[in-house]
This record gives C-alpha cells, structure tokens and sequence, in this order.
C-alpha cells in the first residue's frame, strides 16, 4: 500500500483493530534496540581510536636489592652434635647472637684441655729452639776464635821460616865460599866438614819450618771444619724446630679457632624463620645447613621473569605496575591510570644472561613518585607485573595481539645497565 491518496486509511479504520496493520508496522522495542547497537557501534569505533599503553607481563616474587639482605642460610663451620638451641622460630636475633650449640665429635679435640698440652709442647719446642741457638751462637765464637788463633800461629810460624830462611841463606854461602877454599886446600877437611853439617842442619831447620806452617793451617782447618759442621747441624736442628714450631702454632691456632666453633652465631640481625636441623643430639657435618635468618631489609624489590623475546625492548627506568599476593587489585594493563590495588615501580637491574630457560631476570624498585609499597610485604611473596611502554591505538594493539607480534617501540631503548654505558663508550673510542 502506497498511501498516497489523501483520505487516510487510518482516519477510516483504527490502525489497532487490524492485526495485517500492526504487523506492518517496526515495534518501538526494535527501534531502540537498533539505536542502542548503533550507538554502541560508534562508541566500539571510537574505542578503537583511543590510546592504549603497550606492556610486558610477567611473574615474579619479593626479593630485595641486596644480596646480603636475602635468606641467610646458616651452616655448620665443623662437624659437630647439635647440645642447646637458644632461640626459638620467629625470635629477632641480632648480629653475634648464639643460635645453637654444638659439642665435639671427633675423638682428637675430645681432651678437654688439648690447648694447654699443645701450648705446652709449643714451650718446650721454643725452649729448644732457644738452646740451639745459643750452641749455634758458641759455635760461631769458637769458629771464630779457631780462626783468629790460626792466623796468629801462622803469622808466627811464617815469621820463624822467614827467620830459618836468612840463617839457612847464610849457611848456604858460607858452605859454598868454604867449598872453593876446601877443593884449593886452604883449609882441612875437618873445618869443611864441620860447616857441611852447620848448612845441613840449617837446610832441615828452615824445611822443618815450612813444613810446621802446613801442619798449623792443616790443624786449624780440622778443628774449624769440625767446628764448622756442628753448627750446621745446629742449624739444621734450629730449622726443623722452627718447622715444628710453626706446625704447632697452626695446630694450636686451629685448636682454639674450632673451640669457638661450638657456638654457632648469627651472621647478622633479623628473624630466624626456620630450623632445619631441630633434634637435640642430631650429628651435623662441616658446612651442613642449620637454619634460615631473614635480615630485616628496607630496600624491597620484585625481581620479575619476562620472555628473551621481549628484553631488547626493556631499559633501566622503565615504569611499571605490580600486583602483590593478597593484595586486592583490579589492572587494566592499557590504562594504569585507572587501576585499582596496583603499585608503582621502576626498572633497576637486567641480567644478562637467562635465569631460566628462555627467560631474562629484571630486578625492580619501587618509584618513589608512586604511591609507597605495603609494609606488611614479605620476601618470597607472589607478584604481576606489567612493564609499561609507549602508547598505541587500541587497535592496533587488537591486531598484534591477533598476530602474535611483539610490543613496537619509536626509538631504541637507552642501555640497561652501567656496563653497557661503558662498551658503548670504549666502542666510540675506539672508532675515533
């Protein structure tokens, strides 16, 4: 029906009394449902124009900055058997405090008074030692004196064959001048004789005094070899003491450095969370574990677990978003602005290498500009965290997700860690 005739028919007939009439006509239901789905249709297609903040997800847990505020394990130095425990689980221990006490288990430090024998020992050997050197001290003088008396005696010795040198050098030209007087027969044969044996007996006078220097230096050098040779075997004597001496102090000084052994001391103040060996009587080895202390830390942080695909695009500073267990939070991962329960953080480590498989370590900090992280937070607690990078239209962020691409960046993260700073300015160096 047209309806173009300018007699109506619905001034004739009620549109309600005909059922062909109602049917024609769109139910108001309809028309403002259509409306709705439009209007939610435009709304869908501005949403897709709004900016949206790209993020790495990833888990984690609390640690803290510092290692040396992290679980201590306390371990055993020697072997020993566990005698008294003097804290409980959940007692504060402060730095030098005794945990526990051990008592011995080796029968060679049973002798309850084994320093005093080894001081004693260490006496006697320095005693020793002290006797050997004042023979070495002897021995010097009298290798001294032996030498200095060999000089005097053969300064003598060599005075008196200069001496029989000069008589037996007279004798000789007398006996060579009466010679020629004797074979020409100016004198008789028994004066010639006679100065013969004068010249002889000088001959045997002056070898006898060469020969008396030799057997001088040859006794001396006797007596100073003799000499000589006790004292090294003094010294010998002297160096193996010493050798003794120093084992014994190192036995000694081990001794009383494992006397103070048998009380095992806090490494620092905090809480001691557990016990790991309990039983009174329990045999411990050297370096076995015996509880866990937790130091009191004030600089929290989240180490958190991100995919090696996504580190290129993380660097130090970069905000981020933490969720902590048992805190209630609402995230909206694109809009931290709008989140509810979440709190601020920043990027402060990035390990260079995997700490799990296909997985990079980042450690975070709180933000100081954020709001401040809870203080009833524990190490070891659960976390979510979303590294914040730049803005995207939610559509495009739609369709990587639909793709499976990574997050995009407009320009290059700056270095992560000062190390990085330091190649990158050796490598310009080096091009320069």
């Amino acid at each position: 029906m047209l309806n173009l005739s300018s007699r109506r028919i619905n001034e004739i007939i009620k549109e309600g009394n005909l059922y062909s009439l109602r049917a024609l006509k769109t139910p108001a239901p309809g028309i403002l449902l259509a409306r709705l789905l439009m209007a939610l249709g435009v709304i869908l297609f501005i949403f897709l124009f709004l900016p949206w903040q790209q993020n790495i997800r990833g888990t984690g847990s609390v640690t803290t900055l510092s290692p040396a505020h992290r679980p201590q394990t306390v371990q055993a130095v020697i072997a020993g058997q566990i005698q008294q425990w003097h804290v409980r689980e959940g007692d504060f221990v402060d730095k030098g405090d005794t945990i526990v006490t051990i008592r011995e288990v080796k029968e060679k430090y049973f002798d309850p008074d084994l320093l005093l024998r080894l001081q004693e020992q260490l006496t006697a050997k320095k005693n020793s030692l002290s006797s050997k050197n004042e023979k070495a001290q002897a021995l010097k003088r009298q290798i001294a004196a032996l030498k200095d008396g060999m000089q005097r005696k053969i300064e003598q010795s060599i005075a008196k064959v200069e001496a029989e040198k000069v008589k037996f050098q007279n004798a000789e030209n007398q006996f060579q001048r009466n010679k020629k007087l004797f074979e020409a027969g100016n004198i008789p044969l028994t004066k010639f004789q006679d100065i013969e044996y004068k010249y002889q007996g000088s001959s045997a006078d002056y070898q006898n005094a060469q020969l008396e220097v030799k057997r001088l230096k040859a006794e001396f050098d006797e007596k100073i070899s003799k000499s000589e040779s006790d004292l090294r075997t003094t010294e010998a004597e002297m160096f193996e003491s010493q050798s003794e001496i120093a084992k014994l102090s190192n036995e000694y000084t081990n001794t009383e450095i494992r006397s103070g052994q048998y009380k095992i001391l806090a490494p620092q103040a905090g809480i001691m969370v557990r016990a790991i060996r309990a039983g009174i009587g329990e045999t411990i080895k050297e370096g076995d574990p015996v509880c866990t202390v937790m130091p009191q830390a004030e600089d929290l942080a989240v180490e958190m677990y991100v995919k090696a695909m996504d580190v290129p695009l993380i660097s130090k500073g970069r905000k981020v978003r933490i969720e902590f267990d048992g805190w209630p939070a609402l995230q909206f991962s694109g809009w931290p602005s709008v989140s509810v329960g979440t709190f601020g953080g920043t990027v402060e480590v990035i390990d260079f290498v995997s700490s799990q498989p296909g997985e990079f370590r980042i450690l975070i900090t709180p933000d100081d500009t954020e709001e401040s992280w809870p203080k009833q937070l524990r190490v070891g607690s659960g976390t979510k965290s979303w590294v914040m990078l730049d803005d995207v239209p939610v559509w495009y962020e739609l369709w990587r997700q639909l793709n499976g691409f990574p997050p995009s960046l407009y320009k290059a993260p700056s270095p992560a860690t000062g190390a990085e700073n330091k190649s990158d300015k050796a490598s310009s160096d080096k091009k320069k």
